[in-house]
């Protein structure tokens, strides 16, 4: 029978089966072997083993569509990346390391300020400002009012999305909007495999309609973009797209290179000085990690 694993927790993997259920399934030995780890999100292939109590051996895993390794999921369409508009005030920095993560995996990425009840309206603005050019669509939300939530569903209708963001900005709430009736299933798996449905602690793939799924993953503080070299980090950033080649150098970093086109676009509010700063920040952090690797 063929599935999707929806979660893998302590060596056992649990299998979405159209119209038959969830098995419970451990990997053959031979993917160890191969070096080839199940992932939420794979399109698997299961031995029955015990029918009555759903057990199976995950004897294949079919090609992958694309994977990502934080957070380590597979087949994903999109991603939803959800910070608070305040309360937390938003960490933009962590921001952009996601957005510039997404961008060098061709991931297309929906960007969702939620909280906006607790946000004044200089705080929207400066959040608008910054993120209007930055290549993902910018939705603002609150799970409270319900604000924004059918332009939500609307965007992950029909495709796989995983759902990132760090904690405490209001992830389980916007997961109970999108999927009232989450809690029930989730409660079942939950029950199967021992594990409390209100905290993520490991990634976690939800049934979100037809053809839908949506990967729910712990949320995280911190996130390290040292799989990007610091020279083809500019290739990342929407923003800078315009200005290509249009430098006084060829290769021009946009860092500190003097008749830069892009720090121009920066002083003449073209291009969000909080983005730009964030860039230079991580392209600064790259290259030092770059020279020690060197020296």
């Amino acid at each position: 029978m063929q599935g999707t694993i929806i979660k893998g927790v302590g060596g056992f993997y649990y299998v979405d089966i159209p119209g038959q259920g969830l098995y419970e399934c451990r990997a053959k030995g031979s993917f160890r072997n191969e070096n080839k780890k199940p992932l939420p999100g794979d399109r698997v292939v299961i031995q029955v083993l015990d029918e009555a109590n759903q057990l199976g051996n995950l004897i294949e895993i079919k090609k992958r569509k694309n994977e990502l390794i934080r957070p380590a999921v597979a087949n994903v369409d999109q991603a939803l990346i959800e910070f608070a508009a305040a309360q937390p005030n938003p960490n933009l920095n962590l921001l952009d390391r996601f957005l510039l993560l997404m961008n060098r995996q061709q991931i297309p990425t929906i960007l969702c300020f939620n909280k906006t009840d607790l946000a004044d309206d200089s705080i929207m603005e400066r959040l608008k400002t910054a993120y209007r050019n930055c290549g993902s669509p910018v939705l603002f939300i609150s799970t409270y009012t319900g604000e924004g939530i059918p332009e939500v569903r609307n965007l992950i209708a029909g495709k796989t999305t995983v759902f990132a963001g760090p904690s405490g900005v209001g992830k389980s709430s916007l997961l109970n909007r999108l999927l009232p009736e989450a809690n029930a299933k989730t409660g079942a798996v939950s029950e199967k495999i021992k594990r409390g449905k209100h905290t993520t602690r490991h990634t976690e793939l939800m049934k979100a309609g037809e053809a839908a799924y949506l990967i729910d993953t712990p949320g995280f503080s911190t996130l390290y973009v040292d799989s990007i070299g610091a020279e083809e980090l500019k290739l990342y950033m929407p923003e800078f797209y315009p200005y290509d080649g249009t430098c006084r150098f060829q290769g021009c970093s946009h860092t500190h290179e003097p008749d830069c086109r892009v720090k121009e676009a920066v002083e003449a509010g073209t291009i969000s000085s909080i983005r730009y700063e964030n860039y230079v920040t991580i392209y600064e952090e790259l290259q030092r990690k770059e020279k020690r690797i060197h020296s």
